[in-house]
C-alpha cells in the first residue's frame, strides 16, 4: 500500500514499524545512548527505536527532545524515519541540525489519521523524500502488499 504524506524533513529511509499511539518527548522518553523508550509511562516503554520506523502522533513536551534527536543521531540509534499526525517542529529541528554536523538526518512524513492508523507494528515502511510511504505487510512468513 501507498500512502501520500506530507515532508516534514525529506529523505529516503526504510525499517520495520515501531507503532505507538502515544505521544512521546524524546527527552527523558528515549535514551539517546541506546535508542531504548525510557518513559515507563510509555505504551511502548522498553522498545528500541534504533532503525526503526517509529510511528507515533506528536511528539510532547520539551524542546531538549530536539538536542536528545540529535545525540541518538550521533551514536547510531536514532529512528531509521519518524511518522506523526502532526508536525512536530522540535524533532524536525533536532532532525535538520543532525544533518548539518553529522550530514545523517532522521526523515520525518505527517500522514492523515486514515493513513496514519492503517500503519501496523511490524510493517515494513519505506519513506521517500517526495512524502510517499510504501507499507509491507508480513503475513504468515510471507511477504504482502497492506
Amino acid at each position: 500500500m501507498t500512502l501520500i504524506g506530507r515532508p516534514l524533513v525529506a529523505g529516503f529511509a526504510e525499517g520495520p514499524a515501531l507503532v505507538s499511539n502515544e505521544p512521546l518527548s524524546f527527552w527523558g522518553g528515549v535514551s539517546p545512548q541506546s535508542g531504548e523508550i525510557i518513559d515507563r509511562r510509555h505504551d511502548r516503554w522498553g522498545a528500541v527505536v534504533a532503525g526503526r520506523v517509529f510511528v507515533f502522533p506528536r511528539g510532547r513536551g520539551s524542546s531538549t527532545s530536539s538536542a536528545t534527536l540529535m545525540e541518538a543521531v550521533r551514536n547510531g540509534v536514532a529512528p531509521a524515519a519518524i511518522i506523526n499526525l502532526e508536525v512536530d517542529s522540535i524533532l524536525a529541528l533536532g532532525s535538520i541540525v543532525a544533518d548539518e554536523v553529522f550530514k545523517k538526518s532522521v526523515p520525518m512524513v505527517v500522514l492523515s489519521a486514515e493513513a496514519f492508523q492503517s500503519i501496523r507494528d511490524g510493517d515494513h515502511i519505506t519513506v521517500n523524500p517526495d512524502g510517499r510511504v510504501t507499507v509491507i505487510r508480513e503475513s504468515a512468513g510471507a511477504c504482502e502488499s497492506a
